[in-house]
C-alpha cells in the first residue's frame, strides 16, 4: 500500500517571504523602526516587493514603497490590515521603487529599496538557529489565515535611509521553544486561508 502524505486543505493566498526589522529604544522598550519587507512570487495581487516602513528617520511617518501597485494594495486588504493596522490605510500613496538583494543567511542579508528620492537598506546580521513557524488556519484570534515561514532571527539588524541609521536595537525573544529577535528573514513565507 503506497503511503499518502497529507496536504492542507486551505487555499493558498501568498507565497514569498516576509522579512521584517523592529527596532526598539534599550532604555524604554519602545518601537523607534518597523519595517515589513515583502518578496511574493504568487498571489492574487501578481508577484513584486513591497515595504511597509515607519521610523524615528521617516519622522514616524508611515511609508509604502513597491515595484507593484495591485500587490501592495492587495498586502494592504488582505494580511497587513490583520498585521498591523496602521500600514492598511489604502488612502496612501504607494513610492515606486526598485527591489535588490545581497548577501546570504550565514554573514548578512541586505534587502536595498531605491526610490527617486531615497535609498532605503534593511540589514540583518549575527544569524540564530533557524526555525520554521507553523501557524494553522483559525489557530490565532481574529485571523484566518494559516502561516508557514523558514524564521531566521537575527541578534543585530540595521536600518537606514539615505544613509540616516534609525536609532533602537534589536529585542530578544522566544517562540514557543525557539530563540527568536525582532529582526527575521521569513523565508519561504506561504499564508492560506480556508
Amino acid at each position: 500500500m503506497a503511503a499518502t502524505n497529507p496536504t492542507d486543505p486551505n487555499k493558498i493566498r501568498l507565497t514569498g517571504e516576509n522579512s521584517f526589522i523592529r527596532l526598539a529604544d534599550p532604555s524604554t522598550n519602545e518601537e523607534t523602526s518597523r519595517a515589513s519587507h515583502w518578496r511574493v512570487w504568487l498571489s492574487p495581487g501578481g508577484a513584486g516587493h513591497v515595504l511597509f516602513l515607519r521610523s524615528d528617520a521617516t519622522d514616524g511617518q508611515v511609508r509604502i514603497y513597491s515595484d507593484n501597485i495591485a500587490l501592495a494594495r492587495w498586502l494592504q486588504d488582505e494580511i497587513e490590515r490583520l498585521l498591523h493596522e496602521e500600514f492598511a490605510d489604502q488612502t496612501m500613496q504607494i513610492i515606486d521603487a526598485e527591489f535588490t538583494r545581497k548577501g546570504d543567511t550565514q554573514n548578512f542579508w541586505t534587502e536595498t529599496i531605491e526610490s527617486d528620492d531615497e535609498t532605503i537598506a534593511m540589514t540583518w546580521y549575527e544569524f540564530m538557529e533557524p526555525y520554521m513557524l507553523v501557524v494553522p488556519a483559525g489557530s490565532a484570534s481574529g485571523r484566518p489565515h494559516g502561516v508557514y515561514s523558514c524564521f531566521i532571527p537575527a541578534r543585530k539588524a540595521q536600518l537606514t535611509i539615505n544613509g540616516e541609521v534609525a536609532s533602537g536595537g534589536v529585542t530578544h525573544d522566544r517562540r514557543g521553544d525557539k530563540d527568536s529577535s525582532s529582526a527575521c528573514l521569513a523565508l519561504s513565507e506561504t499564508w492560506v486561508r480556508p
